[in-house]
């Protein structure tokens, strides 16, 4: 099964996970895997909970630098690649939204 998400902070990660990641920084990330199931906690501004049976680990330089630090900034792939393939989707429920579908025609 090939999965890849995020994850609400109250759908289960495990607890050693989500204590030992309010202590990161900006920018650092954990994981614990068993098996295929990874699941990843990243800090930006708020913890960033993922969960992937496709990605490992592996820490993506992006190229950019933030403005404040001028320091190079880091994401775990599993974000990076969900995010370039989620936009669409977002997309497509944005435009649903302008349109209800439950409102009958007038003939």
């Amino acid at each position: 099964m090939r999965v890849c998400s995020t994850v609400k902070a109250n759908r289960g990660i495990p607890h050693d996970l989500e204590v030992e990641g309010r202590c990161l920084k900006k920018g650092q990330s954990l994981f614990h895997g068993k098996g295929d199931v990874m699941v990843q906690v990243w800090k930006v501004k708020r913890l960033v909970r993922m969960i992937s049976a496709i990605h490992d680990s592996t820490i993506m330089n992006k190229g950019r630098k933030d403005r404040k630090t001028n320091v190079d900034i880091k994401k775990p792939y599993a974000v990076v690649q969900y995010s370039k393939f989620m936009k669409g989707i977002y997309r497509a429920d944005q435009y649903h939204s302008y349109y209800s579908v439950l409102r009958k025609t007038v003939k």
